[in-house]
């Protein structure tokens, strides 16, 4: 692990969100479908950041990337268009008893209150002591300060019942995709000062 991204310092221009899951896909002799993944599911970042000038920030931001020895360490990123959860929760949430590995429900506790909208489909989540960032796929109701939340990809490794669950600034852990680095210039603010551009490429790592 090499550090935070510093988000603080830089401006996404753009950005683009990715699932990534092998599948392959075959046909029987009777035209009958086939299909089977091979691996697990793991989010990836397109980014396109402009800084303002090379004295304030684009220095500590080059300084990071190339600490990252192209793809050989992994890093945290918190994407700010993604940091706050869609749903209406405030508490601390913990995982309510142990689940398996290949589950896609998880019953949870500690809401801070009840009702629809706790989370959100699109809302991501982290549990304590694991590495993958999972995704609320249906909108979660909690009833009693509890609730049962349905998420992809399945679990890759199994929760300890009281396990922390992290829903907002929820960071992913990433690595570059591509050996080459590429900084540049990308016109000028009003007063002229030079606004230096970067784009990258990260996938989670698991």
């Amino acid at each position: 692990m090499s550090g935070a991204f510093p988000i603080s310092s830089a401006k996404f221009e753009t950005m683009g969100i990715k699932s990534i899951q092998t599948t392959i896909i075959s046909h029987s002799d009777s035209g009958k479908r086939l299909a089977r993944q091979v691996d697990g599911q793991r989010w990836g970042f397109s980014i396109s950041i402009i800084t303002s000038t090379r004295s304030s920030v684009y220095g500590e931001l080059m300084a990071f990337i190339v600490k990252q020895r192209s793809g050989k360490e992994t890093f945290t990123i918190i994407p700010p268009e993604i940091e706050d959860a869609r749903g209406n929760e405030t508490g601390t949430i913990l995982v309510n008893g142990v689940h398996a590995v290949g589950d896609t429900t998880i019953a949870m506790d500690a809401f801070a209150g009840d009702g629809a909208g706790r989370f959100k489909a699109g809302d991501f989540l982290k549990f304590a002591s694991h590495n993958k960032v999972y995704m609320v796929v249906s909108d979660a109701t909690s009833s009693s300060n509890a609730a049962t939340v349905t998420i992809e990809p399945p679990l890759i490794t199994a929760l300890a019942d009281d396990s922390a669950v992290t829903y907002d600034n929820v960071p992913f852990t990433v690595y570059l995709t591509s050996d080459l680095q590429e900084f540049g210039v990308g016109g000028a603010d009003k007063d002229g000062n030079l606004l230096y551009k970067y784009e990258l490429d990260v996938e989670e790592a698991l």
